[in-house]
């Protein structure tokens, strides 16, 4: 009897052992199939377009044209304004070198990113490889949809378009002369997850348009304008490094930004009434979309953590209707008459050609602060609208003496009155949030 109760005892300890190595067996075998399923599901496009370890441009570095081509090199520069043989030379994948700050190399950030690419490649423009662009992007794991404008309608109203076929919670706009680093959108979605009218950019890196050299930007810097309404780049002021305890890898406050690269909550983009659709080209809508952030209760951001690169032209490959100046000043005019009150005045002042060619109806109440059809179903209210920024620009005083001082817009009252409004400048869109009604 005892020597059964013990052959009973070792059968059931020997059966115990058996269903625990099965058990562990059958586990490390399902996570290898869970892991072979996520790397089938991660963007990948080394199968596509293999990647040249030594060719041309990799890691960012210069591409030598044969002095044989650069007659060649030089005529193809007029196509775009950038050197177009380097740019085909240079894989479409490219390898680019690390240039966070060494603080953020480290920083891990818990955000799933299973149907965005791991970078985004070059710009991709009518034909590459010789095959059309559809052919192209069918190959990409992640669907891509091209949607074509059937007339030139410029960057605004294009950049509208491709927002409103959107299904995104967050909707980026990119350049098409662009090239993205490594975890270059992480660091903006997160900023976006933890506050929706947070809006951000990267630091933009430069790309050199003649040898397509990828040199990192300065994280020392941030936006601003002059009072022509050019955009400025201005160095990130003591308060703000103060504000951030001195910590480069938390992102920056800035008033403007550059315009091409920046991600923004699809809510929030509606909520402030997305870009102005009146404007023309383009020219004007940085600095409008900046204004509407700020006063709509938003905040401007760039990221320290995201690095993008831009081609930086020093000429347009292509003509502006009527002409570069009349668009860009009716699109500078827009942006003063409607955000920059009492403000637009120091506008008008060191450009006077502009207040000439406004009439007499532009200079009525047109601080619109709704877009038309919301402006149409109410009457005329006031809104206070603050934008919370004080920033250090050129004032012309008297029209005399250039002087530098500190400027701030705080508690801008806008009323809403269409009645005098001419029908060039209907459409204009600002928040429809009321911080506040006389």
């Amino acid at each position: 009897m005892r020597k059964f109760a013990y052959c009973k005892v070792v059968l059931a300890t020997s059966l115990v052992w058996v269903m625990l190595d099965m058990f562990i067996l059958l586990y490390f075998s399902e996570c290898n199939k869970c892991d072979d399923k996520k790397d089938r599901g991660l963007p990948g496009r080394d199968g596509v377009v293999p990647r040249p370890h030594d060719g041309p441009g990799e890691m960012g570095k210069p591409v030598v044209i044969p002095k044989e081509q650069h007659e060649k090199m030089k005529e193809m520069f007029k196509i775009n304004q950038f050197n177009l043989m380097a740019s085909e030379m240079i894989a479409l994948n490219r390898s680019l070198p690390d240039v966070r700050l060494e603080g953020i190399k480290h920083i891990l950030v818990c955000l799933a990113l299973i149907s965005v690419y791991k970078r985004i490649p070059h710009v991709l423009l009518y034909n590459f490889l010789k095959r059309k662009l559809e052919q192209y992007v069918r190959k990409l794991e992640v669907p891509v949809r091209i949607v074509r404008m059937e007339q030139r309608s410029g960057l605004i109203r294009a950049r509208l378009k491709g927002a409103s076929l959107s299904t995104g919670q967050v909707i980026t706009f990119l350049d098409a002369h662009c090239e993205c680093t490594m975890g270059w959108l992480e660091p903006l979605l997160s900023r976006i997850k933890q506050d929706k009218k947070t809006v951000v950019c990267p630091i933009i890196d430069v790309i050199s348009d003649d040898t397509f050299e990828y040199m990192a930007g300065s994280d020392m810097t941030y936006g601003g304008f002059n009072w022509k309404l050019n955009f400025r780049w201005y160095p990130v002021p003591q308060r703000e490094m103060d504000r951030r305890k001195g910590d480069r890898t938390l992102p920056v406050r800035t008033p403007t930004m550059a315009g091409g690269l920046f991600s923004i909550d699809r809510d929030y983009f509606q909520e402030i009434g997305t870009y102005d659709a009146g404007m023309d080209i383009w020219g004007g809508e940085n600095l409008e979309i900046s204004f509407r952030i700020w006063q709509c209760g938003g905040t401007l951001e760039i990221v320290t953590c995201s690095h993008v690169g831009h081609v930086f032209r020093k000429a347009t490959p292509y003509t502006f209707p009527g002409g570069t100046g009349q668009i860009i000043n009716k699109n500078n005019r827009r942006l003063a008459e409607v955000w920059m009150d009492e403000f637009k005045n120091f506008f008008y002042i060191i450009s006077p050609g502009q207040s000439h060619t406004c009439t007499h109806t532009h200079t009525h109440a047109l601080s619109l602060s709704l877009s038309l059809s919301l402006s149409l179903s109410l009457p005329p209210l006031s809104l206070s609208l603050s934008l919370s920024l004080v920033f250090v620009l050129p004032v012309l005083l008297g029209g005399r003496a250039l002087l530098t001082q500190r400027w701030s817009i705080m508690d801008i009252n806008v009323t809403v009155n269409i009645s005098h409004c001419s029908p060039e400048l209907w459409g204009l869109c600002v928040c429809v949030h009321t911080f506040g009604r006389d």
